[in-house]
C-alpha cells in the first residue's frame, strides 16, 4: 500500500506589483506589432529587454536580435529595426538615417523624459551629473544624448567624495531609472551636502515601476526565510530587488531566471517565501516558479500588494492601427 508522503507547509509571500512595467510591455509589444505589420525578419538592436525568456520568444516569431546596425543585410534595410527600451545614444539613429533604414525606437517613455532633463541641464549651461551604473544601456544611451565632456557619471557616495567639478556652483543631476531609491537617496544627499547650489530634475528620474516594486519587496520581505526576484543576471532593477530584499529583513535572496536553475538541495527547510519579479521578467515564469514549489510543498500563496499600477504607454504612431490579440502576448503572459 502507497503512504502518502505530507509536503511540508509554505506560505508563498507574492508581491504586487512585480514584473512587466508599461515601458517594458510597449518596447516588447513594438517588436511583435512590427512583426505582424511588416513580415519577419524585424531587427532589433541589442536586447530589447534583459530577460533572455523574452529574448528568445521573440526570435521564435521572427526577430533578429543584432549588436549594431552595420550587421543588417542590405538586401534587409526596408525592414524595420527597434531600438531597445533602455535608449540609445543620438549618434545611433543618425547612424540609422545614414543607412536608409527605417527604425522604431522602443525607449522608454520614462527613460526619455531622463534625456530630456540632462539636455535641459546642459542647454541651461550646468555641467551634468548623472547618477547610474557605469556601462548599463540606459547610461550610454542617456550620456550618448550629450556632448562630450559635458556630462560626469557618479555611481557611490565616495564617487561624489572624489569628485572635483570645474564649477561647482554650475551642477544639474539625473538619475539611471532603475537604481536603487535607497541608495540613490544617500547619493544625492552627499551632492547636496558637497554642492549646495546643485539643480534636481523638473520630475524624480527613478521611474514609478522601480519605486514601487522596491516598496513591495520592502513590506513582504519581513520574515522571509527565502525572497526569490524573478529576473536577469543584467537587470539593474532585478539585482536592486535582491538587495532591497536582504535589507528589509529577509534572511536570504536570490536572484532566478528560471525554475531549472533552483538548487533545491540548498533551500532546505522554509515557512516563508517572498517573491518579486523585475519589470522585464514575464509573468509566465513567476507561475513556473510558483508550480515549482507547489511540487515540492504544501503551498499558499499571499498577495503582498502596496499599490496598483495602470500605467499605460502607447506604441509607434506607425504601428497603432495593428490589432493586438490575447494570443500575441501570450509567450509571455502565459
Amino acid at each position: 500500500m502507497d503512504i502518502a508522503v505530507s509536503k511540508p507547509p509554505l506560505t508563498i509571500r507574492l508581491c504586487g506589483p512585480r514584473g512587466f512595467c508599461a515601458g517594458v510591455d510597449r518596447a516588447i509589444q513594438i517588436v511583435v506589432l512590427a512583426l505582424k505589420s511588416y513580415g519577419a525578419p524585424v531587427y532589433v538592436r541589442h536586447e530589447i529587454v534583459h530577460n533572455r525568456y523574452v529574448v528568445e520568444g521573440l526570435e521564435a516569431k521572427g526577430a533578429v536580435f543584432v549588436e549594431e546596425l552595420d550587421e543588417i543585410p542590405p538586401e534587409h534595410r526596408q525592414q524595420p529595426v527597434v531600438f531597445s527600451a533602455h535608449g540609445v545614444p543620438k549618434s545611433v539613429p543618425e547612424d540609422a538615417v545614414a543607412r536608409n533604414l527605417f527604425y522604431l525606437d522602443a525607449t522608454c517613455p520614462l527613460v526619455s523624459k531622463v534625456h530630456k532633463q540632462a539636455m535641459r541641464h546642459q542647454r541651461l549651461g550646468r555641467h551634468v551629473i548623472l547618477i547610474g551604473h557605469a556601462g548599463h544601456p540606459e547610461v550610454i544611451g542617456t550620456m550618448g544624448q550629450l556632448p562630450e565632456g559635458s556630462v560626469s557619471l557618479i555611481e557611490t557616495v565616495e564617487d561624489v567624495d572624489a569628485y572635483v567639478p570645474a564649477d561647482p556652483d554650475n551642477l544639474g543631476y539625473v538619475t539611471q531609472t532603475t537604481l536603487s531609491v535607497d541608495d540613490t537617496a544617500g547619493v544625492i544627499a552627499r551632492l547636496m551636502q558637497r554642492f549646495p547650489n546643485l539643480t534636481a530634475p523638473a520630475a524624480d528620474s527613478i521611474c514609478y515601476a522601480t519605486t514601487n516594486r522596491q516598496d513591495a519587496v520592502k513590506a513582504a520581505a519581513p520574515g522571509c526565510d527565502l525572497f526569490i526576484v524573478v529576473g536577469a543576471p543584467n537587470s539593474s532593477n532585478s539585482k536592486r530587488l535582491v538587495e532591497v530584499a536582504l535589507r528589509a529583513g529577509a534572511t536570504r535572496s536570490m536572484l532566478v531566471q528560471r525554475a531549472s536553475e533552483i538548487d533545491w538541495d540548498t533551500i532546505g527547510p522554509i515557512s516563508t517565501l517572498g517573491m518579486s519579479a523585475g519589470a522585464s521578467a514575464p509573468e509566465v515564469i513567476v507561475n513556473e516558479i510558483i508550480a515549482a514549489f507547489r511540487e515540492r510543498f504544501d503551498a499558499r500563496v499571499e498577495l503582498a500588494e502596496t499599490v496598483e499600477e495602470n500605467e499605460h504607454f502607447l506604441v509607434n504612431r506607425e504601428l497603432r492601427s495593428i490589432p493586438l490579440e490575447h494570443e500575441d502576448m501570450a509567450f509571455v503572459n502565459g
